[in-house]
């Protein structure tokens, strides 16, 4: 999977400087963590996105959301969101701000 450095550098911009984020090739992609926690990533197919377990029923029935799979596997608490989805500013920023609120209540890691 090719990696989308336009993607990137949206996420990049959005997630800005903040104490403990940090990014890294993961996934055939570009990952972006926050304390060591998957925060999202950056892809060919899409913007990933973690909200945690029961968090993303909201996400899911937003046009061109869909569940993360691992393979067959739907990924709980992880959306995908498609070019309409994170093309969408305020979109975008939405999922990013759930994504961060999710993050910054785990322990760092």
């Amino acid at each position: 999977m090719a990696r989308d450095a336009g993607l990137e550098e949206l996420l990049r911009e959005d997630l800005g400087q903040r104490p403990g984020l940090s990014e890294k090739a993961m996934f055939g992609g570009w990952a972006f963590l926050l304390n060591g926690h998957l925060l999202c990533g950056a892809r060919e197919d899409g913007m990933l996105v973690r909200l945690g377990k029961g968090n993303d029923t909201w996400a899911l029935e937003l046009p061109d959301i869909r569940p993360m799979l691992l393979g067959p596997r739907k990924m709980q608490g992880w959306v995908r969101a498609g070019p309409e989805a994170y093309g969408n500013d305020m979109l975008r920023k939405r999922l990013l701000l759930a994504a961060l609120d999710f993050a910054e209540g785990l322990p760092p890691k």
